[in-house]
């Protein structure tokens, strides 16, 4: 496949909303960029779908976010990043285009919890699609094999933020429900990671339930850091993307319902468009 060879936006994925909170820190650290945030809300979640279902439909995004021009693509998705990355970066990029490039952001979120837990043990709060991959403990072992990681599937949280019902009482209640089963299950737990991109919204009321001294991590910030320090070590590829500072939105659901949605994520007016895949 011929994609265009000239300078172009950096691409950010997300099979819904939450990779905004991604994209917004990414803007707030390179401001200077132009991005394209493509959302496949048409057939989100993707959390509780198989590595195949994910894997295919996070490609087909990549290669849309090809076309429009992206040489670099961040995966702002915890499933995808822990369902599809390795195999698109080992398998597809080769026969796509081996000069393009897509990252992921669970690698990123980790590099930091060595050095932040005391007990060497750790939590996660995810999807159940990537507390099922083990993505987290794998890349934390890589690191460091003395860390105990013990997960929280959170299948709730996500169609409560969506739904902008995440400061009713009944989203108190399930917030509430998965601290509490993560902290039982390992009291010594000290550092908590937020493994999915929709959860900095709920993160005060997290942090309610959570012992005292806990230290949460949130990827935002983490990962526009690390793309800052990507471009910054790979000059030939910052030089392939455009700076102007413009984003655009793309979802391949209602463009109309992105809109208003993505106010939850953003606090600012956007306007998207809709996409086929196709």
């Amino acid at each position: 496949m011929n994609y265009p060879e000239k300078q172009g936006p950096i691409g950010v994925f997300d099979s819904g909303y939450g990779g905004l909170t991604i994209l917004s820190e990414m803007r707030k650290r390179l401001p200077e960029y132009d991005y394209i945030y493509l959302g496949d809300n048409a057939r989100t979640p993707y959390g509780t779908r198989s590595f195949e279902v994910v894997y295919e439909y996070t490609l087909q995004c990549v290669k849309k976010l090809f076309e429009l021009g992206s040489h670099l693509v961040i995966l702002a998705c915890n499933t995808a990043s822990a369902k599809a990355l390795r195999s698109i970066q080992q398998r597809d990029l080769k026969t796509l285009d081996p000069n393009r490039r897509v990252l992921g952001i669970i690698r990123p979120t980790v590099e930091s919890i060595p050095d932040l837990t005391q007990t060497r043990r750790v939590g996660l709060f995810a999807t159940a699609g990537t507390v099922q991959s083990k993505s987290y403990p794998m890349e934390i072992h890589k690191i460091a094999k003395d860390i105990k990681v013990s997960s929280q599937a959170c299948p709730m949280w996500v169609p409560l933020i969506e739904n902008n019902e995440y400061e009713t009482e009944g989203a108190e209640f399930f917030i509430k429900k998965y601290v509490r089963q993560l902290c039982v299950r390992d009291p010594q737990i000290d550092t908590f990671i937020l493994g999915c991109t929709h959860y900095p919204l709920i993160i005060e009321q997290i942090k309610k339930y959570l012992p005292p001294d806990s230290k949460i991590i949130s990827q935002g910030a983490l990962i526009a850091n690390s793309l800052a320090d990507y471009l910054h070590r790979r000059p030939e590829m910052a030089a392939r993307c455009t700076t102007g500072g413009v984003v655009k939105y793309y979802t391949t659901e209602s463009a109309d319902k992105f809109t208003a949605s993505a106010n939850v994520f953003l606090h600012e007016k956007i306007e998207a468009k809709k996409i086929s895949l196709k």
